[in-house]
């Protein structure tokens, strides 16, 4: 474990956050790099070994303007992105930290240990793997042991940066804060919400949490308010001085507006300020000076009980639908799918679920013939990866319950904890852990309580240990246990009266599998509406239900309008409005078409649907008419943020599948592959960001284009030479930082004065499109790009323009 520091005049940060007003972290160290023109090879991090007393200046110069914590020049500094630099991890973040240190000497500044994202998506949008991610962060956590604070910043995922956040906690007793980066429409590029981020690493135990990077202090308002409304912890803002103007490098917001526009965010409870990109020391004085004569405004969250995945909240404040149909017991088709290992088959339970009205799914992978850890991280994985509905994790076995809430990604429930001793002891801890609400069933060793008041003095001492062990009982929902009335008539009421006492007296939510109370029963389906009914009028929250039974979905609706939860009856007319769904999933045990399995991302049903259609059609007529449509609706629904990134990620890499089989097929019946022609993608030299290019290549390999990926960090000779010798004439470069722009344009240039890749009359033959976050338009075509892509769904656009 870490050292324990002791925060200058305060026994632990907790109290630093607390008894101070503001707390002002530093600005960019970037711009200041930048401005004292020093040269580097590789990453700026290693500045820390070549140029230490340089860092130190910056450091110092912000400590001077007010900084009350100063970040070590270790933001880059991982083993991914130090591979070439002939520096190990240790090296750089040791003296990165060091040179910090020394330059707080004699002042009560801190010292945080920076790290930024890895630079490799994890799966399912990417290949890296969480336990990777985490070992990565760990090697550099462990490497900062002299650092005061921990700072996650500029993430986009919010997996990525859960493994990150465990790390931490795992290996050291550091404060630690967390923030994220958001573009315009709100949400980060990975399609992460404020909201899910806040309700994710508040459950976590993070410190602090907010944003930075990005957009400067005045497009910030949308993304600090909502993040506000669930979370009561300090917020953070660390912006960027507006954006940079790619010809001269300067950020457009100056001192005095960027000052005045974070004042205007303290009223949701900012506490923790600097900037980011484009700012120095005389952003910092000047915030400084700004909030002198203002209080911190604490904030009390607006949304008390919440779940989540990285996409989508669910707020608990009436009833909601836990789907049921995730689960063996009594489904003979469901366990075979598991013992085959047919994930697909589960999938489409998931979404089709999800098409009937479930707000969160219940994930139930328990049976004797698999190993049932194993599965159920692989099924949440997949999953997660082709909705966005929240989970409910349901195992009773502890080893199963961690993994299932160490590999989710978001708020899940953990169903469940019972009243014996055991499972308290076992199950709670893990629950406060990992951030997540539980379900409390009201049994304990003698079993099942026949009276409400046995069942209640139950749910009683759930609540009590959950709270004891820092668990709030807004995430304690509480199943007072459905009984089946043929067998036991009387135990209908005694559940709906212990329900009601738990709602009422011990202001928890509530949940129950409602098909129990018919079972033996004929006309089911009645009895189960009827006692749906009865239990949301006692203040049933969440009914564990089929949704495809529309009668049972129906009546939730029909309740949340009757009762007023369903505000303006919007929920109710949007789910009644005769409108048709996009791709309807059929019932798992018939055929998907190719168009539904590419939407909803079942990679074995549109492998399996293509080879089918190639037996009695043409295959560019099943690339033309059926894959290629089914693409441009995911990209479609994509750009109106219906799906996010791993839904978009799926969807290609299930066309992926679909051509695999359309490839080898044409290979055997005419010797001819499919391809729409060749692309070349680079990140260029000096630019080691590559996660971007390696969605643009994923989207137009789908797509049909062959591509040729060169990497990061490429030399714009060999863009030349692979363009010269493989005949290749459109090329795609990409550029993350505005300091290497100049490589961007050196590269065109080169292209463009090579004569082997000129037309007779001296013009190009290359057409070249271009992207990254620093990138314009206008300074795309300034430089001699012929197309701006403003992310992979316009490089496809693009290639179909110019390549067909």
């Amino acid at each position: 474990m870490g050292n324990i520091v002791v925060f200058k005049n305060f026994s632990n940060f907790s109290e630093y956050l607390n008894q101070k007003n503001f707390i002002l972290l530093d600005g960019a160290t970037g711009t200041l790099i930048q401005k004292s023109g020093v040269k580097y090879d590789h990453v700026p991090e290693v500045l820390n070994i070549t140029h230490p007393e340089l860092i130190e200046s910056f450091h110092r110069r912000y400590i001077d303007a007010g900084s009350d914590i100063v970040y070590a020049n270790t933001f880059g500094a991982n083993a991914y992105k130090l591979q070439d630099s002939g520096y190990s991890v240790e090296e750089i973040i040791g003296a990165g930290v060091k040179i910090a240190r020394k330059a707080v000497e004699g002042t009560d500044a801190l010292v945080a240990l920076d790290i930024g994202p890895i630079g490799q998506l994890l799966e399912p949008a990417g290949s890296m793997k969480f336990d990777e991610a985490y070992e990565y962060y760990k090697q550099q956590i462990l490497a900062g042991k002299d650092a005061d604070v921990i700072v996650f910043e500029t993430m986009t995922d919010l997996y990525e940066l859960k493994a990150a956040v465990l790390a931490a906690k795992e290996n050291c007793d550091k404060p630690i804060l967390t923030t994220m980066t958001f573009e315009r429409n709100g949400r980060t590029f990975t399609g992460v919400s404020p909201a899910c981020a806040a309700v994710t690493l508040t459950g976590l135990g993070v410190d602090a949490l907010g944003v930075n990077c990005s957009l400067g202090p005045d497009e910030l308002e949308p993304v600090v308010s909502e993040m506000s409304k669930y979370t009561n912890l300090p917020l953070v803002i660390k912006a960027n001085a507006g954006l940079p103007d790619p010809n001269s490098n300067e950020y457009n917001i100056m001192p005095d507006k960027f000052a005045e526009c974070v004042c205007s965010l303290l009223k949701y409870g900012v506490k923790v300020i600097g900037g980011c990109c484009g700012t120095n020391p005389d952003y910092i004085a000047k915030i400084k000076s700004e909030v002198a004569d203002k209080e911190y405004q604490p904030q009390t969250k607006s949304v008390d009980t919440t779940v989540c995945s990285s996409t989508t909240v669910v707020e608990i404040n009436g009833p909601r639908i836990i789907g049921e149909r995730i689960n063996p017991t009594g489904k003979k088709l469901f366990k075979q799918a598991l013992v085959e290992n047919n994930i697909d088959y589960i999938l489409t339970q998931a979404l089709s679920q999800v098409q009937g009205g479930a707000e969160i799914l219940d994930v139930n992978v328990g049976h004797p013939e698999i190993d049932e850890k194993k599965m159920m991280v692989r099924v949440l994985k997949a999953i997660q990866s082709v909705c966005d509905v929240p989970l409910q994790i349901d195992s009773t076995k502890p080893e199963v319950i961690e993994a299932g809430l160490r590999y989710y990604n978001g708020k899940p429930i953990l169903n469940s904890v019972n009243g014996e001793e055991q499972s308290l002891a076992t199950v709670l801890p893990l629950v406060k852990k990992y951030g997540a609400s539980v379900v409390g069933l009201a049994l304990d060793e003698n079993g099942i309580p026949k009276t409400a008041e046995g069942r209640f003095e139950i749910a009683k001492r759930i609540v009590e240990r959950a709270e004891a062990v820092g668990i709030d009982r807004k995430d304690v929902y509480i199943d007072c246990l459905t009984l089946t009335v043929s067998a036991e008539q009387a135990a209908c009421r005694q559940t709906l009266e212990a329900l009601h006492r738990v709602k009422t007296e011990l202001g928890c939510k509530t949940c129950l599998g409602v098909s129990n109370i018919s079972f033996g029963l004929p006309n089911r389906e009645l009895v189960n509406r009827t006692f749906l009914t009865m239990a949301m009028e006692q203040g049933l929250d969440l009914p564990i239900i089929n949704p495809n039974v529309e009668s049972m979905t129906g009546a939730v609706r029909a309740f949340r309008v009757l009762n007023g939860i369903d505000k303006n009856s919007l929920e109710f007319i949007n789910a009644y409005n005769d409108a048709v769904p996009a791709a309807p999933v059929k019932k798992a045990d018939s055929n998907v078409d190719i168009f539904a399995a590419v939407y909803n991302g079942l990679k074995n049903e549109g492998a399996a649907a293509t080879a089918k259609l190639l037996e009695t059609t043409d295959a560019m007529q099943v690339v033309n008419e059926m894959l290629i449509p089914a693409l441009d609706r995911v990209g479609e629904d994509f750009e109106k943020n219906k799906i996010f990134l791993p839904q978009l990620i799926q969807s290609a890499n299930t066309a992926q599948e679909c051509f695999d089989v359309i490839k080898k097929h044409l290979t055997k019946t005419s010797g001819t592959p499919v391809s729409k022609g060749k692309i070349i993608v680079a990140t260029v030299k000096g630019d080691i960001h590559d996660i971007g290019k390696n969605i643009v290549k994923v989207l137009l390999d789908n797509y049909g284009y062959t591509v040729v990926d060169l990497g990061r960090d490429v030399d714009p000779q060999l863009i030349v030479d692979t363009a010269v010798e493989q005949n290749i004439t459109m090329i795609g470069l990409s550029a993350l930082m505005t300091t290497t722009l100049k490589s961007m344009e050196d590269t065109i240039r080169l292209v463009r004065e090579c004569k082997e890749l000129q037309n007779p009359d001296g013009s190009s033959k290359c057409t070249i499109f271009v992207g990254g976050a620093v990138l314009t338009k206008d300074y795309a075509m300034k430089i001699g790009a012929d197309y701006y892509c403003r992310d992979a769904k316009e490089s496809v656009d693009t290639a179909k323009l110019v390549l067909g």
